[in-house]
């Protein structure tokens, strides 16, 4: 019997990954479709899960890629395959998303169906940008409008009404609809004085607000050449602004960053950054995959041919004792063996197994570990354990000074495919502007990035933020704007991050040390 399949509404809030709800989250993690507006945070959509069928199905202004009619079909169809379908919507599914007309859709036909609520962009875009929406002696009543027209000429606001309400405005989808949304409160009697905002790309980088008096509002947005998605706020509380903005205070706020390493590893970097107000967008450019046979390995582990094992990747270290686990062998194997590693990440991936290194070059990179391995272990039978499609630097070294060196390829190293999923985010997300930096921990991940980059994109654009010389290496062949972090570790990548964010800081801390 097939499994019935249902479908969840899911409110992905207003762009930034950490007001995605956790019933959200869960719901994208197990969904095997995913139907997806234009407005769901590119943080997100690199949440959906890599074997997931992904349908983009449009709502921008002006260009929807489908009709609603067509998504309610395409949902109660993929349900009666017996999948779990998820319908991303931007904000909250029931507020001004249409959700309630794809609940009756999927009611009439027979399909179950959830809604989990998402953190609605008409309170928490305002409360990022320092507006809180009601407030004590200010504001105790929010009231919320779309702005849409449904017919072109036909204003569905009632001006006069609207004038009249003495708490919070907040006009969604109405960038368009400004000037006569100004002129219509202020024909109908509201105070030109009042203090209003609009907010462009709420809670994401390129974010943007402006405030004025009504009166001015209109005209400054279009000098400033405000563009959507927006928000439109009027209401007293709007001039808190000043006083209660949060967000610009985060080192790396308004600052789209990329993280490029494979899924299963890229949290660790992408959590402090966002922790430090980036928005990050996990797109992995290349993924791992576990060899399977190993008999070299087998064979060298059992006649005990080897003194010293090598290290060059926290995933080499994952690779190979997954690898003992499925052939039921354990640690007690190594007993004896001597343990080299390339760096502190791996270091640590390796305590997590109850083992620790005996060296690491104070360098972290493949020509450190080479002048390290050829100082202390000239004699030793040497087991490198490593990618296939690792830096042929250190084999070549260990051999020319002499080392008896057996090089196991643990995993392959595959790059995305040009027209993956993860290579349609990127067309969408990377824009080369200056508030952009893409992150590489190898040079694996730059030549997997580059064969995902969008016809025509030049890869000089692209400031690229990378671990150490041998990616930077990489980086500099593709004519990228290459800054590389001090120390080959994640936290020294954040670093970099910031001072490249802050550049006059770094000069200034400079100088104090100088002198």
């Amino acid at each position: 019997m097939n499994r019935t399949g249902s479908v969840t509404l899911v409110g992905a809030g207003p762009g930034d990954l950490r007001l995605l709800t956790v019933g959200g989250w869960q719901a994208l993690a197990q969904a095997d479709v995913v139907l997806y507006d234009h407005l769901v945070g590119g943080a997100i959509l690199a949440l959906c899960p890599e074997t997931s069928e992904k349908i983009p199905v449009g709502k921008e202004a002006g260009n929807h890629t489908l009709p609603q009619g067509e998504i309610q079909r395409l949902l109660v169809e993929k349900a009666r395959e017996g999948k779990r379908v998820v319908r991303l919507k931007g904000g909250d599914p029931f507020l001004f998303g249409r959700g309630g007309e794809e609940a009756e859709a999927l009611r009439a036909a027979g399909v179950p169906y959830e809604v989990i609520p998402g953190v609605t962009s008409a309170f928490s875009v305002p409360a990022c940008a320092g507006i809180p929406v009601t407030h004590r002696g200010c504001s105790a009543s929010v009231h919320v409008f779309t702005a849409h027209r449904e017919k072109e000429g036909k204003d569905p606001l009632d001006y006069t009404q609207l004038a009249a309400l003495s708490g919070t405005l907040v006009f969604l989808m109405g960038v368009h609809a400004v000037p006569s949304i100004c002129q219509g409160l202020l024909t109908a009697g509201m105070e030109g004085s009042t203090p209003a905002a609009i907010i462009e790309k709420g809670t994401v980088a390129g974010e943007r607000v402006l405030t004025a008096p009504l009166r001015e509002l209109a005209e400054k947005a279009e000098r400033e050449k405000i563009g959507t998605p927006g928000i439109l706020l009027v209401g007293e509380v709007c001039a808190l602004r000043d006083s209660l903005s949060w967000r610009e205070q985060l080192p790396l706020y308004n600052k789209r960053l990329f993280v490029t390493r494979p899924r299963s590893r890229s949290a660790a970097l992408a959590g402090p950054l966002r922790e430090l107000g980036a928005e990050v967008i996990e797109i992995p450019s290349i993924s791992l995959s576990p060899r399977s046979g190993l008999d070299e390995l087998w064979g060298i582990l059992e006649e005990n041919a080897f003194d010293r094992m090598v290290f060059t990747s926290p995933s080499g270290v994952e690779m190979f004792f997954d690898a003992l686990r499925k052939k039921r062998m354990d640690v007690r194997s190594l007993a004896g063996k001597k343990i080299a590693v390339i760096g502190p990440a791996t270091a640590r991936k390796l305590e997590e197994r109850g083992l620790f290194a005996d060296c690491m070059p104070a360098r972290y990179d493949t020509q450190a570990l080479a002048d390290l391995l050829t100082e202390r272990a000239p004699g030793d039978r040497i087991l490198l354990l490593r990618s296939a499609q690792g830096n042929p630097e250190l084999f070549g070294r260990l051999q020319q000074a002499g080392i008896r060196v057996r090089d196991i390829s643990l995993y392959d190293t595959k790059w995305e495919n040009e027209q993956s999923f993860f290579s349609r985010l990127l067309a969408d997300c990377l824009k080369g502007e200056e508030n952009e930096y893409v992150l590489f921990t190898s040079a694996s991940t730059v030549r997997g990035f580059c064969r995902m980059l969008p016809p025509g994109f030049d890869p000089a654009r692209i400031q690229a933020v990378c671990i150490g010389e041998p990616t930077a290496k990489a980086a500099r062949e593709k004519n990228m704007q290459v800054f590389v972090a001090e120390k080959a570790s994640g936290e020294s990548m954040v670093a970099r991050c910031l001072e490249l964010a802050h550049p006059k800081r770094k000069a200034s801390e400079k100088r104090k040390e100088e002198n």
